[in-house]
């Protein structure tokens, strides 16, 4: 019997699917949740013995995603505590500015991107870009905080008021995701989990971006794949612009996928040691892609990831050939895939 400790963010129960997850092997594994937000998150990882913490890292404000990372590197680096994702997925996680370094750093094609601290260094780039061009907030899923500058005159503005008063993430409730009267009606009914997103809301409002920039090359495109990598199953899907940007747009398209895909998303987790990947690529013809995003944590509106002439399923990598298995493998929003990859990891260490 294995033993898990979740590490709760500072959204009440934003952690509840790893609990799910942990009661469907509940004969292979036992769980109990502590706040890594809380003062006492240390003390009480060590009452009692742990094998795996099991990671949930908040995605909507800078400071408390900031004190997360550093307590699990405390945790990971300095008291030898094996975690899933691993600590190096979590610090990609939600953090853009990073991951443009990371990507940089480990030669990963992605679209040129550009971080500034200082706004003299960014209106000069302004003054010698072209458009459109890609603004960026560090933390923000969905979609939320990117925009799209379209003129040298709206990057000026952009570039001038994040230096000063600050940018913020867009929040409140999502009008485009459509049943608006069915998710207020549930909120209503639930005060508890509407006063939880009330304050979520706050959060990110008193919480602007302010001091630096991140610009992106524009990549024109009419989708971007969303590759997910868990263990060692792969899935992918098309994510649909709408508007200006796939992210957030809950559009998907569930054409086959080219396997290269999986062998460049592949090489690119085994290479870092990820197991827990939704990697946004962009294809940009011949076989060649770009690395758009990558999260460890993500969102799933539908049961499944991915759809081959209509079925759900996973491909797995065997004798060097892509396969594909029928199945729904990605239950509990592939937060049960992810259980029994940590129990496997750990199997494989006896």
């Amino acid at each position: 019997m294995y033993r898990f400790v979740i590490l709760a963010n500072e959204i009440p129960g934003d952690h509840l699917l790893w609990v799910k997850a942990c009661e469907k092997y509940k004969t292979q594994v036992s769980c109990r949740v502590v706040n890594l937000m809380n003062n006492s998150w240390l003390e009480e990882i060590r009452k009692e013995p742990v094998d795996c913490l099991l990671a949930k890292p908040g995605g909507f404000v800078d400071q408390f995603k900031q004190v997360y990372d550093e307590r699990l590197r405390i945790l990971v680096n300095d008291m030898g505590y094996k975690v899933y994702p691993t600590l190096d997925e979590i610090l990609v996680y939600e953090n853009k500015r990073y991951l443009s370094f990371w990507l940089d750093a480990h030669n990963i094609p992605h679209p040129g991107t550009n971080v500034f601290y200082d706004k003299k260094d960014a209106l000069n780039f302004v003054q010698s870009s072209t458009f459109p061009l890609v603004a960026k907030l560090n933390i923000g899923a969905s979609g939320n905080g990117v925009v799209i500058l379209k003129t040298r005159e709206q990057a000026i503005e952009y570039t001038n008021t994040i230096f000063t008063k600050g940018i913020g993430s867009r929040t409140g409730p999502k009008l485009e995701k459509g049943r608006l009267l069915q998710r207020a009606m549930r909120k209503l009914l639930h005060p508890e989990e509407l006063k939880n997103k009330l304050k979520t809301y706050h959060n990110v409002s008193s919480n602007p971006q302010r001091g630096f920039c991140i610009f992106q090359e524009f990549i024109p495109h009419t989708f971007e794949w969303r590759v997910v990598r868990i263990g060692e199953s792969y899935f992918a899907h098309k994510k649909i612009v709408k508007g200006e940007k796939a992210s957030g747009s809950l559009i998907k398209g569930y054409d086959n996928p080219p396997l290269s895909l999986f062998d460049f998303v592949r090489e690119i987790t085994t290479n870092a040691g990820f197991r827990s990947q939704a990697v946004d690529v962009f294809e940009t013809g011949n076989n060649t892609y770009l690395v758009n995003e990558m999260q460890c944590i993500f969102g799933q509106s539908d049961p499944y990831q991915m759809l081959i002439d209509g079925k759900p399923g996973r491909y797995l990598l065997s004798d060097g050939k892509w396969i594909f298995e029928e199945g729904m493998f990605n239950t509990n929003e592939s937060y049960d895939l992810r259980v029994e990859d940590a129990i496997n990891l750990l199997n494989s260490e006896k």
